[in-house]
């Protein structure tokens, strides 16, 4: 057991070093480089010559903008004509250097130009900001070498997302930074929970609706030579395929430029099912409905309830004497006396059979139900508050004595 104690403490050691390395790693975390919403015109190429490197940079710069603005124009449906290079500053709020060559006089470039989304929109005449999709919370997988990963590690894929501007896109892309306990909650593993309560937990902690799986799956033909992507818009937590393309390129120093190709094919693939209806988000999702309240238990009316209300309702109490030679005359005569008009309620309070029984009923008008009471053919005697019914008396038959003649 002495010899154990160390060796269960070392492991320990060991796991905690371990799991502290998978969320604090140095090499994990790639932010986003532009989450903004302005325009971009990307693969301007420019060769300019100059007096100085610095002027034919500058020089570069400026055709860069007029190329840029003519693109952009058209490709928004405007004129495509040229603005003046002083008006052209205050739209441009950006330029990219994807790859430049500065010699001495002469400068050689591919650029993007970034412009201003508002002031852009408002030259050209159209909205500056058109319906984009609910926020959804990007995972980017890569698959090499058998092996997937989406933030244990920076990779080229997870870098080429940060890379990417989604101005121009109809997708609201969420893009985690790959830090703290991204690595924990968004993994390979977890593509394939379809459980929809911990996804819900995911989504609320990055503020989305639903979930996109960008993936790429590499196969290189040798070391340094061609790399084959295939890549896969997925969505949503069932791991559903939207669509897939294959690039190639001929080196593995083109990587970074095969990523950049098919972020940008995998955000067209998305944002034509975002208008085929083909990316609404899982109706699953969303939380589920507060559960409805349960009525109040409804007590049922005791008595002193009835008679409680039935004197709130300014009813007059009338105590009836009625004949009541078996049960089935009880119920008769309650029910006669109810459908009285003016009569609230009827009930026997002192039964008597056999006897003279007491009826307390509830009526509007005590004059009006004594009327009532002789239309029905009964003999009311007293008044107010206490009366005496009584059918009246058959008539008792008579007969006639025979007439006899003389004996």
């Amino acid at each position: 057991m002495r010899r154990l104690l160390p060796v269960l403490a070392l492991s320990a050691l060991l796991a905690g070093s371990a799991t502290l390395a998978q969320v604090d790693g140095g090499s994990r975390g790639v932010a986003p480089v532009d989450s903004g919403s302005s325009f971009e015109v990307a693969g301007v190429t420019v060769d300019v010559a100059g007096k100085t490197a610095e002027a034919a940079r500058y020089g570069g710069w400026r055709l860069a903008q007029r190329k840029a603005w003519m693109q952009l124009s058209r490709r928004l449906g405007g004129p495509g004509t040229l603005l003046s290079d002083g008006a052209l500053d205050q739209l441009v709020s950006g330029i990219v250097v994807e790859n430049e060559q500065i010699g001495p006089t002469r400068y050689i470039a591919r650029l993007g130009v970034l412009f201003d989304r508002g002031r852009a929109a408002g030259l050209l005449g159209i909205s500056a900001y058109a319906d984009r999709s609910p926020p959804m919370l990007v995972m980017p997988v890569i698959w090499q070498g058998g092996t997937g990963q989406a933030f244990e590690r920076r990779t080229p894929w997870q870098e080429a997302w940060a890379r990417f501007r989604t101005g121009d896109s109809r997708i609201d892309y969420v893009r985690p930074a790959g830090t703290g306990a991204d690595s924990l909650l968004l993994n390979t593993g977890q593509m394939g929970r379809p459980g929809r309560g911990w996804w819900r937990a995911i989504l609320d902690q990055y503020g989305a609706s639903d979930i996109l799986i960008p993936t790429v799956r590499l196969s290189r033909q040798w070391p340094g030579g061609p790399v084959i992507g295939v890549f896969e818009a997925r969505h949503g937590p069932d791991d559903e395929l939207i669509g897939r393309v294959t690039l190639r390129v001929g080196s593995a120093a083109g990587l970074p430029q095969l990523m950049d190709a098919g972020v940008a094919r995998l955000d067209s693939i998305y944002q034509d099912a975002l208008r085929t209806g083909r990316l609404s988000p899982d109706a699953s999702l969303s939380p589920p409905p507060a559960p409805a309240p349960e009525p109040a238990p409804v007590a049922e009316p005791t008595i002193d309830t009835l008679l409680a209300d039935i004197a709130a309702s300014n009813a007059v109490a009338v105590t009836v004497q009625y004949d009541t030679p078996g049960t089935s005359s009880v119920a008769n005569s309650e029910a006669l006396i109810r459908s009285l008009p003016g009569v609230r309620s009827a009930s026997t309070t002192s039964l008597a059979l056999g006897g003279v029984s007491l009826m307390r009923v509830f009526v509007d008008d005590p004059a009006a139900f004594a009327t009532a009471l002789r239309s029905r053919g009964f003999e009311v005697s007293g008044g107010g508050a206490a009366l005496r019914i009584r059918r009246p008396a058959a008539p008792a038959a008579t007969t006639t004595p025979s007439a006899t003649g003389p004996g």
